[in-house]
């Protein structure tokens, strides 16, 4: 990610968000029970440095492990670039483990299987929250729910996210990772 270091429009410094990360084939193959998992730590990794170096990204960080017959086992080789999102880009991470990657379309939470998200906790209110695309970002709305939705410890009625965000549904917290 320092390798390819930039300098955004708004004068922060922008890094790589796409990797290509090539294995042998036979190292690829013992990690294929755990490939998802190893992925989502990898992404997470990626964030949380960034996030301590001041970095951002210009779309979401992915990556994806390729077998590369050229190498030994135990070697690895990795490509990065910088790779443009459309619009603002965001991820819940949900108390399951699930991730919930936020984009152009509106995301509702609570108790009602039509949500885009469901939850099986008497203290949510059946349409209790949504988060909606806003420019390069996403705001969170409480629906008039029950007992109110909180961000960061305080009650809102509607919030811009911003990464890090801990967003409370009853006793269900949600986090906001950008980018």
């Amino acid at each position: 990610m320092a390798d390819s270091r930039s300098v955004g429009v708004k004068g922060q410094p922008v890094v790589a968000n796409h990797f290509a990360v090539r294995l042998a084939a036979e190292d690829l193959e013992r990690f294929a029970e755990v490939k998802d998992s190893l992925v989502r730590e990898l992404c997470d990794a990626t964030r949380d440095h960034a996030r301590e170096e001041g970095w951002t990204f210009m779309g979401p960080v992915q990556v994806e492990l390729d077998p590369d017959n050229r190498l030994r086992g135990g070697a690895i080789e990795v490509d990065a670039r910088m790779k443009e999102a459309d619009g603002g880009v965001g991820v819940l991470h949900l108390p399951t483990g699930q991730q919930v990657v936020l984009g152009e379309f509106v995301v509702t939470m609570g108790r009602l299987p039509e949500c885009t998200i469901s939850f099986d906790d008497p203290n949510i209110s059946r349409e209790h929250a949504a988060i909606r695309p806003d420019g390069d970002g996403f705001i969170l709305t409480d629906n008039g729910s029950t007992n109110g939705t909180l961000v960061n410890g305080s009650n809102v009625t509607a919030h811009r996210l911003v990464d890090g965000d801990r967003i409370e549904l009853g006793a269900t917290v949600i986090d906001f990772r950008a980018g």
